[in-house]
C-alpha cells in the first residue's frame, strides 16, 4: 500500500514531468501567422475583428490554507486561488497562470503574470497593425478582449460603462461580450469535464509564503486544450450577424480611442438589430 502524502507526491511530480514534456506542444505560444488564424476565427464567429483572444480569471474554491489570513478570501465569499487564462474562439486554452491570491481582482492577477507583462512589453509577436474589414484606414492593432475587471489599453479591449449606452455602444458592448464568452464557456467546459473542480480542494501551504502553482490544474488544462483542438467542431456556435454599413473615419492611434473607432465600425448598421438570444 501506498501511502497518501507518498501517492500526492507522485502525482505531483508526475503533473511537473508531463507538462515540461508536451506543454511546448499542446500550449506553445502562437506566432503572428497563428495569431491571424485566431482573429480570422473570431471575426468569422463573434463578428469582432483583430481579435487575438478572450482573457479572464477563474477563482478555484479551496480550504483555508493554515495561517492565511485573507489572502485567499475573495469577493464572492469562499476561499479561492485564481485560474487566469486566455484562449481562443474554439475554446482551447492558449496560456494559463495559476496560484494567485483569491482576494486579488482579475486586473491584478493579469498584470502580474507573465502573459500580461508580454502584453504590456509588447512581445508577444502579434500581427502589425491592419485596417478593419471594409476599411482602408486607419490601421489597428489586434487586441484581446475582456470585462470591466481589466484596464483598457493599446492591445486590451474592455466595454463601456452599461450606463446611459447609446444604441452603436449597445452593439459595440453586444460584440465584445459574444467574442469574450469563449473564455467563460472554456472555464465551464473544463470545470464540468473535472467534476472536483466544483468542489473545495485541499491545499498545504507554508507559513508566509505563496501558494506553489498546482500542476494538477495546469495539466487539465492542457489536455482540455488537446481535446478540444483535435474536435473543434463539436461544440456549436450559433451566429447573428447585423448587417453593417462601415465607417472610414481616421482618428488618433491611442488606447482611448481604440473603442471609438470599433464602436463607429460596428454602430454603422442597416436593418434592425436585437439582443443575442441562446437557444
Amino acid at each position: 500500500m501506498v501511502g497518501k502524502s507518498t501517492a500526492s507526491m507522485i502525482i505531483r511530480e508526475t503533473c511537473v514531468a508531463i507538462w515540461d514534456a508536451l506543454h511546448a506542444a499542446v500550449m506553445a505560444q502562437p506566432h503572428k501567422e497563428q495569431w491571424k488564424e485566431i482573429a480570422d476565427v473570431f471575426q468569422k464567429t463573434c463578428q469582432f475583428p483583430n481579435c487575438a483572444g478572450a482573457i479572464d480569471g477563474k477563482h478555484i474554491c479551496i480550504k483555508k490554507p493554515v495561517r492565511s489570513g485573507s489572502q485567499y478570501y475573495n469577493y464572492k465569499k469562499y476561499f479561492s486561488f485564481v485560474l487566469f487564462a486566455m484562449c481562443d474562439a474554439n475554446y482551447s486554452f492558449q496560456y494559463i497562470d495559476v496560484g494567485s491570491f483569491g482576494s486579488r481582482s482579475d486586473s491584478a492577477v493579469f498584470a502580474h503574470s507573465e502573459f500580461g507583462k508580454m502584453v504590456l512589453d509588447k512581445a508577444l509577436d502579434l500581427p502589425d497593425h491592419t485596417t478593419l474589414p471594409g476599411t482602408t484606414s486607419p490601421a489597428m492593432p489586434f487586441v484581446f478582449v475582456a470585462d470591466e475587471a481589466f484596464t483598457l489599453g493599446e492591445n486590451l479591449m474592455r466595454p463601456y460603462s452599461s450606463r446611459g449606452l447609446s444604441l452603436a455602444r449597445r452593439v459595440f458592448n453586444y460584440r465584445l461580450t459574444r467574442a469574450r464568452r469563449v473564455v467563460e464557456c472554456a472555464f465551464g467546459i473544463l470545470a464540468n469535464k473535472w467534476r472536483f473542480l466544483h468542489t473545495p480542494i485541499h491545499l498545504r501551504r507554508l507559513p508566509y509564503r505563496p501558494l506553489r502553482q498546482p500542476a494538477s490544474s495546469i495539466i487539465l488544462c492542457g489536455q482540455e486544450t488537446a481535446i478540444i483542438s483535435m474536435i473543434p467542431s463539436a461544440i456549436p456556435c450559433r451566429v447573428i450577424v447585423p448587417v453593417l454599413c462601415v465607417a472610414t473615419d481616421k482618428v488618433q492611434q491611442c488606447g482611448s480611442s481604440l473603442p471609438h473607432i470599433l464602436c463607429r465600425h460596428m454602430g454603422r448598421y442597416l436593418g434592425s438589430w436585437k439582443p443575442f438570444k441562446y437557444a
